[in-house]
């Protein structure tokens, strides 16, 4: 027997690989298929089954390409209503798999047809947990996103998801392996830990949420201090419930290649939106006016999803050469799949095309500290609550990026300010919206936090969100 846990970064998102005696599983399988089916061929192994824990809000599962390539079912948790065929597992039913076998936990809670698969392995002994968005490492899933389609408060799901962790999971062996479907960084919980792969015997010390005395302290604790959901999160639901265009379609439609001309007539002609995914650093020396910056280099798909928002916009692309396949195959990931090709040469073609370009106004950590000393200026910082709350410079206002939709509209167009993130990566992306709705007056500090930090600006004194999270 052999389990690997395919961990994709950018998504913080886990699927998993399982082979017994020439037959495999895969648990919440990535968009883009093409590399499980290699790795099927290489160990020469055929794909049983295709494990859903449940219907994802964060990202696009490969579940259907998958099934149309292997011929492998898709299998469910109990109430999943899919809109194609796939087999609906009942509670505690048992798939064998070679010389193991599988056998379905329901527990809703985080959705109603949430699922967990428990490994028996070849010896009868319970090994491993696949707990989905139902147990994560440090926390558990978010009980808000199915509130609509349940007909539930979040609070009725989150008792419901009491009900499925302390019946149907604290029980369980604590030397069982607990396999997540995320960790830190994902949008589906609050306090994930930034492990992948812990025992259920360590999660019953650690995890705030299994040591909770009653349903009512659970409930309290669970849903205290949730953020909203990005926007595309419902969109990539159905995705996943009512199917989707093929993967292979989608990447050679995104991977038409334009020229200028092509590329600017095409822009004018859609509405489309034209996204640079060149590193920050690169975009703010020079851009296509109206574009916006979400560099492939960070947290690029969840960044996609929150800012742009609707899966169905029409994009354009705009990468360094040869990251064009990425930049699409990330986008698919969460969805957005309308992407109208690529310019053709970069930004340098459209330089030497003679086109119309823009810049942002950027400076140092060091030249800021000149220009604001002595002086009354608003300085706008757009990192996360919790990292402002953690430390901030004297006198900044705190308006997170996840959040510029809104915040924008604030924004006296006749006063100036400055705007930093933690590192670059954020500011630019805001300063890019900013500029592509008219806003300019306004300078963007390169390295952000952690280039201020060693210049003499006063800060607040540091204090460990960690430490607050835990008591």
């Amino acid at each position: 027997m052999k389990i690997e846990q395919i961990y994709t970064g950018c998504l913080a998102q886990g699927a998993y690989y399982i082979t017994s005696a020439g037959e495999a599983v895969i648990i919440d399988p990535l968009r883009e298929t093409q590399p499980y089916i290699d790795r099927l061929k290489e160990d020469g192994v055929t794909l049983k089954y295709i494990f859903e824990t449940h219907f994802h809000a964060d990202f696009v599962s490969g579940h259907l390409d998958l099934s149309q390539k292997t011929q492998a079912p898709i299998v469910y948790g109990p109430t999943a209503s899919p809109e194609f065929e796939a087999i609906i597992a009942n509670d505690n039913q048992i798939f064998e798999v070679g010389n193991i076998k599988i056998k379905v936990l329901h527990t809703p809670g985080h959705t109603l047809e949430s699922s967990c698969y428990l490994l028996i392995d070849e010896e009868g002994n319970e090994t491993a947990l696949f707990s989905g968005d139902t147990l994560f490492l440090g926390d558990v899933g978010r009980p808000d996103l199915a509130q609509k389609g349940a007909d539930m408060t979040q609070e009725e799901l989150a008792g419901l998801l009491y009900e499925s962790l302390y019946k149907k999971i604290l029980p369980l062996d604590d030397d069982i392996t607990v396999y997540p479907a995320h960790g830190a960084g994902s949008a589906c919980g609050k306090n994930m830990q930034k492990e992948t792969v812990d025992t259920l015997g360590n999660q019953k010390k650690t995890n705030y949420a299994l040591n909770q005395k009653d349903k009512e302290s659970f409930i309290k604790e669970v849903t205290d201090g949730l953020l909203p959901p990005p926007a595309y999160f419902g969109m990539n639901v159905l995705m996943n419930k009512k199917g989707y265009s093929s993967f292979d379609e989608v990447l050679s439609q995104g991977l038409h290649a334009l020229v200028p001309q092509q590329f600017e007539e095409i822009a004018e002609a859609s509405g489309a939106l034209i996204l640079d995914v060149r590193n920050n650093r690169i975009f703010a020396k020079g851009f296509i006016p109206q574009s916006v910056n979400i560099g492939l280099d960070g947290d690029f798909a969840p960044w996609v999803g929150a800012l742009i928002a609707d899966v169905n916009q029409p994009i354009l692309l705009v990468t360094e050469k040869g990251d064009e396949e990425e930049a699409v195959t990330r986008l698919s990931r969460v969805g957005f799949d309308h992407i109208l090709g690529f310019l053709e040469g970069g930004f340098e073609a459209w330089i030497e095309a003679g086109k119309e370009t823009d810049s942002v106004n950027r400076i140092s950590a060091e030249q800021f500290e000149k220009e604001i000393a002595g002086k009354e200026v608003g300085i706008i910082d757009i990192r996360r609550e919790s990292e402002y709350n953690a430390e901030h410079i004297h006198e900044a206002y705190s308006k997170p990026l996840a959040y510029i939709n809104e915040w924008i509209h604030t924004i006296e167009p006749g006063e100036h300010f400055y705007m930093h993130c933690g590192s670059g990566y954020r500011s630019t992306m805001a300063a890019s919206i900013l500029q592509a709705r008219g806003y300019r007056n306004f300078t963007e500090i390169e390295g952000g936090f952690k280039a201020i930090a060693s210049t003499s600006i006063p800060t607040s004194d540091f204090v460990c969100q960690t430490k607050i999270l835990n008591k």
